[in-house]
């Protein structure tokens, strides 16, 4: 058997981040424009925006921050603590994908069943 897990975080029971999430706050940080990122992710402006928008507003402080134009131009960053939750997720992501490597080459039920039981103890999971 082969086991792939997928995660996303709920806050205040709407989604908070996810992989695209995590991926588009990459691409600003990258492009430091919100329009940029959205095009190198194949979305529009408006459904980039939004998802700004809801992780702003559902995190303890500012996770993407715009400037306005000017004579440089405007752009965008991402804040500190932006940064933290990237870092943060993508150790998220690598637990999990030692997850999934635990559970790899599982032969049968009773095998999957043990390794379940293993993994309640390490997590202490009853």
């Amino acid at each position: 058997m082969k086991f792939f897990l997928r995660f996303w975080i709920k806050k205040e029971n709407k989604n908070f981040l996810g992989k695209g999430r995590i991926e588009l706050l990459e691409h600003i940080k990258t492009t430091g424009s919100i329009s940029k990122a959205a095009k190198n992710m194949k979305m529009s402006y408006k459904a980039a925006w939004d998802s700004i928008d809801s992780m702003n507003r559902l995190s303890k402080e500012h996770l993407v921050e715009s400037n306005n134009g000017g004579k440089g131009g405007g752009g965008t960053a991402i804040t500190p603590e932006g940064q933290r939750l990237i870092i943060a997720f993508k150790r998220l992501e690598k637990v999990m994908v030692g997850v999934e490597s635990y559970l790899d080459n599982i032969v049968d039920l009773d095998d999957l069943e043990e390794r379940i039981q293993i993994l309640e103890k390490k997590l202490e999971i009853s």
